[in-house]
């Protein structure tokens, strides 16, 4: 049985269907009144305008992609590479949450208050890595290259179209992750 939602979080998850979809200018009371089925003034009972509904947006992302997996990669448990590849997963692998999270970076390029939520959420995403890598490796700076290598891994490998030779793309993504992590034959 799925979760029931309110009118508002109804309202809220469409408006991120439409940004994954077709990005902020997609985002129009209108449209999403029609797709759930209700009248646009229905809307105002919720929301004062859609600058209110677009905040709300961002912050059931920022909810949904920080908070709730670094709850649940901390509920799991695990070794720091675990929670490293969880964590990567939950976010960058989902169908829900990576063209969200795409549709927002594409959206911060533009916006500077929502640049500076991203960079909020990139913030707290690194704090991770780095408290992670830092368990198995002791250089400063070390830790930082492979925090931010494993970040514009996880964000760049949606954008890469360039083959790999007589490789798959898995097969070179998990010898990266294998350098990234000190990953020995043993640890897989």
């Amino acid at each position: 049985m799925g979760v029931i939602r309110t009118q508002r979080e109804r309202w809220v998850e469409e408006g991120l269907r439409a940004l994954a979809a077709g990005g902020p200018d997609a985002v129009r009371v209108e449209a999403l009144a029609k797709r759930l089925g209700v009248t646009k003034g229905g809307f105002y009972g919720y929301f004062a305008d859609r600058e209110a509904l677009l905040k709300a947006m961002l912050d059931a992302w920022e909810r949904e992609s920080t908070d709730e997996v670094l709850e649940r990669v901390e509920r799991e448990g695990g070794d720091p590479r675990t929670k490293i590849q969880r964590a990567g997963m939950l976010t960058f692998s989902s169908d829900r949450l990576l063209p969200i999270d795409l549709a927002v970076r594409d959206w911060a390029r533009r916006d500077t208050a929502v640049a500076e939520r991203l960079r909020r959420v990139d913030d707290r995403r690194m704090d991770l890595l780095r408290e992670m890598i830092g368990t198995f490796c002791s250089d400063a700076d070390e830790v930082e290259a492979r925090s931010m290598l494993a970040f514009c891994l996880a964000i760049g490998l949606h954008f890469l179209a360039a083959g790999h030779g007589d490789r798959t793309r898995a097969q070179v993504l998990a010898r990266a992750n294998d350098l990234l992590f000190d990953r020995t034959d043993e640890d897989r």
